[in-house]
């Protein structure tokens, strides 16, 4: 009956009853005897920093640069224009079907050319205060490309990424990033997320993505940062973006890619220039 009321509590948390997450650890660390609440509050403060993608979420990530922030801030105002909107089409279907005029003769016979210089006007009106912020954005976007300081290469395989620093002349770096298996997890690690190697960026610096593949089609994605490049082989596209905060930030390829292309996570984080220093010497640059 425990093992039933286990395999349960595993699927209603989860979702999947074949194997535990970080979710379902902090549940079996808060009914066992042997958790400690020093252990429980670890695990949450080891999942507070990280930028993921939640069960039942309907908004966005919360936003780690300013891209991000800006595509939000014009995400909430287009939502705001398109609430008053279906509110004020709504109120004037309700009041014309619900009027005692609705079916007389001289209410359908009504020169209706001030009405339509109105329902004409006001939308261009307001496909101009959403066009000119997007241009902008558009052009934000691109700024972190030609003012890059760090430029890394990002190679998509079946199923893991390769990144290579290429600012080093010579000595020059790369790596494979791997899925860790489910088994291998920590508490507070999210499954189908956590990887080996982790891209280890600086905040507050310019980072140019050049973007291929080795086989197929990819797509490098991370929600937070606001990026998404399809990676094509035998091309390079390229991306930028700059990090406000410390943190880590994880994405997944966003472009079907075989049969493991759910688990080919793709984890960022940011640290501070002096500990991304440390990281680069350490790494025998």
């Amino acid at each position: 009956m425990k093992d039933f009321m286990k395999n349960v509590s595993c699927a209603f948390l989860t979702g999947d009853p074949l194997g535990p997450s970080p979710l379902f650890n902090i549940y079996v660390l808060m009914t066992s005897n042997k958790g400690s609440i020093g252990s429980l509050k670890w695990v949450f403060l080891k999942k507070m920093i990280k930028d993921a993608n939640e069960p039942w979420q309907l908004g966005f990530q919360d936003a780690g640069s300013p891209v991000m922030e800006e595509i939000i801030m014009l995400h909430d105002q287009i939502l705001f224009i398109l609430t008053i909107i279906i509110g004020v089409v709504l109120w004037l279907i309700i009041r014309i079907l619900l009027g005692s005029n609705y079916y007389s003769y001289y209410w359908n016979k009504l020169d209706g050319s001030f009405i339509e210089v109105i329902w004409t006007l006001i939308p261009a009106f307001i496909l101009i205060l959403i066009a000119f912020p997007s241009l902008k954005l558009l052009y934000i976007m691109d700024e972190g490309v030609f003012s890059a300081n760090i430029t890394i290469k990002v190679t998509g395989h079946q199923w893991y990424w390769s990144y290579s620093y290429e600012d080093y002349g010579e000595k020059n770096f790369e790596f494979d990033s791997y899925m860790v298996p489910t088994a291998d997890l920590e508490f507070g690690d999210l499954r189908l997320l956590e990887v080996d190697n982790r891209l280890i960026i600086p905040v507050d610096t310019n980072v140019r993505v050049l973007i291929t593949a080795a086989d197929v089609l990819h797509s490098w994605t991370v929600p937070s940062l606001a990026v998404k490049m399809d990676a094509v082989p035998g091309r390079i596209n390229e991306t930028g973006f700059l990090i406000k905060r410390p943190g880590i930030f994880y994405g997944q390829c966003s472009e079907i890619c075989g049969a493991n292309h759910s688990f080919m996570p793709i984890v960022v984080e940011a640290v501070s220039l002096s500990k991304y220093i440390d990281w680069i010497g350490r790494e025998d640059v």
